[in-house]
């Protein structure tokens, strides 16, 4: 038996539980991870920039969200020595690459949140009138 199939980084397979590219996805898909990725695009922010730019997200979960996509390669943390101290992210060259497609489904959900929206109220009137959604209750 060829066990390369069978190697997640010669032949990832997303669909099975142990591939390592569901980590990835894992972290790409987040909410604050997105938004994060997409306000670097454009150039090296401080913490109190992207704070100020991401409406709603708490301080806990922007220094997290920041140092797991440290963690990952997707940005850079710069520490200048001047008092006070000042730090800088940016996007590393694999951020760039990511933020492309992050955009794009930024913009997709920014054209279609008002059809998501409808969709949601026609779905959650079906269900308050009594339907389920579920197969066997439409036979």
């Amino acid at each position: 038996m060829d066990t390369l199939q069978h190697d997640n980084h010669v032949n990832p397979d997303p669909y099975r539980k142990g591939c390592a590219s569901r980590t990835v996805l894992d972290v790409i898909a987040n909410k604050w991870v997105h938004l994060v990725v997409c306000a670097l695009r454009h150039g090296p922010k401080r913490f109190g920039e992207l704070r100020r730019q991401l409406d709603g997200v708490t301080q806990k979960m922007l220094t997290q969200t920041l140092r797991a996509l440290e963690r990952d390669g997707l940005i850079t943390r710069t520490l200048y020595p001047t008092i006070p101290p000042r730090v800088d992210y940016e996007l590393t060259d694999l951020g760039h690459e990511v933020a492309g497609l992050l955009d794009n489904i930024l913009v997709w959900s920014q054209h279609h949140a008002a059809e998501i929206t409808a969709a949601r109220a026609r779905y959650d009137n079906r269900i308050d009138e009594g339907e389920t959604g579920s197969p066997r209750s439409r036979s």
